[in-house]
Parts: C-alpha cells; structure tokens; sequence
C-alpha cells in the first residue's frame, strides 16, 4: 500500500494523547516538520503518567513525567502543554472525558486533531491498552461534540465545527505519511527527553532510541515514495 501526502491546508493543531510519551514514539517527528513550517500545535495530555514507572511512586512519577514531556515538546518546537488529570492507567471513556476533551477543542480551535492509536491492536499484531484506546475514541467522540453548542453547554466556550481532520499516529492500517527526514534529529531527541521513563523500561528495545526511531521510520517510508524516513497517520474527515 502507497502512503497518500498528509494533507496542508491547516494552520492550527491539537496533539490529545493519554500518556507522556505517546507522541515520541514517531509522531513527533511529524511535529517538528509542521512547527519548522509555521504551524500553530499544542498539547494536551489526559493523564501525567503517574503510573507509568514501575520503581517510582505516582506521587513522585507525576511531575517527572510532566517536566520530561514539556522537555520533548520543547524539542519539536510546542510551548503549550496542558494536563487534564485523568488516572494514570484508568482512563475510562466516558462523557467527563469527552467532556474535558472538547472544551479544549472549543478553546484551542485546531483545524487538525491529532491522537495516538485507538484500534485494539498495534501494528504486528500486538494488543493496545485501554488508556489509549479510551483516549483515543474520546477525542473522535470530542471533535464532534465540540461543535454542537447544544452537547455539554457548560464546558465553556463557543461551538468550534472547524475540526477537519483527526488523525491517529501508530494506527495498524496507516493511510497518510509525513517525510521526517528533514528533522529526524529532533524526534530523536524528544523521545530521549523522557529519560527516567525510558530507564524504567529497562535494557530492551528502548535502550537506544535513535536505533528504535530509525527503524520505524525506514519502514513506513517504505510504502511513502520519496521519503527515506517518515511517520504514518490513519487520517479521518470530520
């Protein structure tokens, strides 16, 4: 399967994922090609990733996680990150979260909407966890909800239908790819920001980032002509 363009005629996105750390795992790299080129991307995290480390209590994990996200946003060029505080490892999916989801929408107004995987496996056939699937079925849930003035009246703000697109990062039957090439570096090191996290997973795959990211890259940009490194969405219309 060929890998269509992503699409560019937008000037405002939402990064909305359940964990500090999702987006590294590729998608940022897709960022830091739309910052360098002018766009306006923020982030929201529902949860801060305070169960995420095994040898580290929730109370001390939280804000490390917190500090190391801002730092890997920072390295693909997004100033603006918001935590909603949602349980680390219970995200249930729900109207508070639809809710909480799309009252940023509402304030934030973004033309692209960006989530991590939300179909129950990953690519390879490996099984997703229900943070991410949650997470991920909210924020469709969301982008609609936002623009209905009559759907959670009291979430602030006026009804925003300029939602045009949702994509999903890591998604099992990606559809559309961006070239990384260009900013490789930068994904790389947003993904080595998460340092404690990373060490807590111990000596695996993850022990080298570069080597993890790289591998990933050369094997999506294998179906997107042109690219030697790229990053793959599932992209859905709104």
């Amino acid at each position: 399967m060929t890998l269509q363009p992503f699409p560019d005629d937008w000037s405002r996105a939402l990064v909305v994922v359940a964990h500090p750390d999702d987006m590294e795992y590729g998608g940022s790299g897709a960022v830091a090609r739309w910052t360098e080129a002018g766009k306006e991307v923020t982030y929201l995290l529902v949860t801060r990733g305070e169960a995420g480390i095994d040898t580290i209590p929730p109370v001390e994990a939280g804000p490390l996680r917190e500090a190391e996200q801002r730092a890997a946003c920072a390295a693909v060029g997004v100033a603006e990150v918001e935590f909603l505080d949602h349980p680390d490892g219970v995200v249930e999916y729900g109207l508070p979260l639809r809710r909480d989801i799309a009252a940023v929408i509402r304030r934030r107004r973004p033309e692209l909407v960006v989530t991590g995987n939300f179909a129950d496996r990953w690519p390879g056939g490996w099984l997703n966890m229900a943070d991410h699937v949650h997470t991920g079925r909210a924020v469709l849930d969301a982008c609609r909800d936002a623009g209905n003035r009559w759907v959670f009246p009291g979430a602030g703000g006026d009804p925003w239908t300029g939602v045009r697109y949702l994509a999903a990062t890591g998604a099992p039957e990606p559809t559309h790819a961006v070239d990384i090439g260009p900013v490789f570096d930068r994904a790389v090191a947003s993904l080595s920001a998460h340092r404690a996290y990373l060490a807590g997973l111990g000596d695996g795959a993850m022990a080298d980032p570069e080597s993890y990211l790289r591998s990933h890259a050369e094997a999506v940009a294998q179906q997107f002509p042109g690219a030697t490194l790229a990053v793959g969405f599932e992209l859905f219309e709104i």
